[in-house]
C-alpha cells in the first residue's frame, strides 16, 4: 500500500487508516500533556553543524532549558538537532516529533523524549498544542509551511496569541518585504496588524527572552483572573 497519505484506498483500508491516525493522536497527547512548558523550534534538516545558524540554534536549546521550558522539534538533523541538543546539554527536556521520510528525516541522538508519526498534519497540531511559543530559524518550504500555519492560526483566532521570533534578519527580512509591500499594501490581502504577529531579530537571547516574557505574562493574567483582582 502506498505511504501517500492522499492515495486512494478501499473503504476497510480507509477505516483502518483512521484507527492509526487515532493512535497517533491519542500517543501525541499521552505524552507531550506531560512535558510542562515548551517552545517549538524549527528550521531546515539540511543545516551544517558548523554553521552559524546550527551554533545560534544550540544556543536557544540551552537558553530555553534555563527558562523553564521544554524544547520541541521535528526530531531531525539540522537545525533541530541543534536544539535538541542544546537541551540535553542542560538536561532539560528535549523532545522530537519524528516522522518517516525518504530523504532528511533520521532521528537525532539529542531527544530524551520521542514521539513517532505516520501522518503529517497529526505532527504539525502536536507542535502548536503543546508550546507556548515558536522560535524559528531559516529553512525550507516545511519550515515555511509551519510558519504560515501557525501565523494563520493565531490571526484567526483558532490558537491563543502566542510570541513567534523569527532568527536571521538577512533569511526573513525579504520575506517581511514582500508581505509588507505586496501582500498588504499592494493586494491588501493582509491587515497592518498581522505583521505584528512574529518578531524578527538576529539575536538568540532576545528571542528566548521574548517566550520567558510571553510566559510570565499569561501567568499573571491567570493569576489575576483567579483572583477576581
Amino acid at each position: 500500500m502506498s505511504s501517500n497519505e492522499f492515495a486512494y484506498h478501499t473503504a476497510a483500508e480507509e477505516a483502518w487508516r483512521v484507527f492509526r491516525i487515532m493512535a497517533e493522536f491519542v500517543d501525541g497527547v499521552d505524552v507531550l500533556s506531560k512535558i510542562g512548558p515548551a517552545v517549538s523550534v524549527f528550521g531546515s534538516a539540511r543545516t551544517a553543524s558548523d554553521a552559524p545558524e546550527y551554533k545560534q540554534a544550540v544556543a536557544a536549546g540551552r537558553g530555553l532549558v534555563s527558562k523553564g521550558f521544554a524544547v520541541i522539534t521535528g526530531g531531525g538533523p539540522g537545525i533541530m538537532e541543534a536544539a535538541n541538543k542544546g537541551a540535553t546539554e542542560l538536561d532539560g527536556t528535549s523532545v522530537g516529533l519524528n516522522i518517516s521520510l525518504p530523504t532528511e528525516q533520521d532521528a537525532n541522538r539529542y531527544q530524551n523524549v520521542s514521539v513517532d508519526f505516520r501522518y503529517f498534519f497529526v505532527r504539525k497540531l502536536m507542535f502548536v498544542k503543546y508550546a507556548v511559543g515558536f522560535i524559528v530559524f531559516p529553512g525550507g518550504l516545511g519550515t515555511l509551511d509551519e510558519f504560515f500555519k501557525t501565523a494563520t492560526l493565531i490571526q484567526t483566532g483558532k490558537a491563543e496569541r502566542f510570541p513567534v521570533a523569527l532568527i536571521s534578519t538577512r533569511f526573513w527580512n525579504p520575506l517581511f518585504d514582500w508581505m509588507r509591500d505586496t501582500m498588504l499594501n499592494e493586494y491588501h490581502n493582509i491587515s497592518p496588524e498581522d505583521l505584528d504577529l512574529f518578531k524578527i531579530t538576529d539575536d538568540v537571547d532576545e528571542a528566548v527572552d521574548l517566550m520567558h516574557a510571553s510566559r510570565q505574562e499569561s501567568s499573571r493574567k491567570r493569576k489575576t483572573s483567579q483572583t477576581g483582582s
